[in-house]
């Protein structure tokens, strides 16, 4: 919700800027400060607001899992998003930082990871401890 307030702001500042110069018959700056306000609103978004609205605000962002890789967890260090996910095909863990405008991205490779939560469950076999057996002897048939 607040992704859309924010665009709906740039936009309405936008077209005020242009109505403005309109009204004065100063079209070709009217249209320059309208485009100059859309590409500042754009760049801030998309460098500083996008991973702020969405960590702090409940703001809209899409990340895509790299083809062959499951993903495992995800968390946020300051406001910056690190998602975790396992390549089978290599057996490892790749942790991928997502940071403001992805332009300094960390990147932590772990080999022979095997996680838990890519390892097959186990077989649901009940084995009696010893004390459970000696307190209950088999009947003879």
């Amino acid at each position: 919700m607040i992704t859309y307030l924010y665009w709906f702001l740039v936009i309405a500042i936008a077209i005020g800027v242009l109505v403005l110069f309109g009204k004065k018959d100063k079209w070709k700056p009217g249209f320059i400060g309208c485009g100059l306000i859309f590409l500042v609103g754009l760049l801030a978004y998309y460098f500083h607001f996008q991973q702020v609205f969405v960590k702090r605000y409940g703001g809209v962002m899409s990340v895509t899992v790299p083809e062959g890789q499951q993903h495992i967890t995800a968390t946020w260090k300051d406001d910056n998003l690190w998602i975790e996910n396992y390549d089978p095909e290599s057996n490892t863990c790749h942790f991928n930082e997502y940071s403001k405008g992805n332009l300094l991205q960390g990147k932590v490779v772990i080999k022979n990871c095997s996680p838990v939560a890519a390892q097959p469950p186990y077989p649901k076999t009940f084995a009696p401890s010893t004390a459970e057996a000696k307190a209950k002897p088999l009947a003879n048939p």
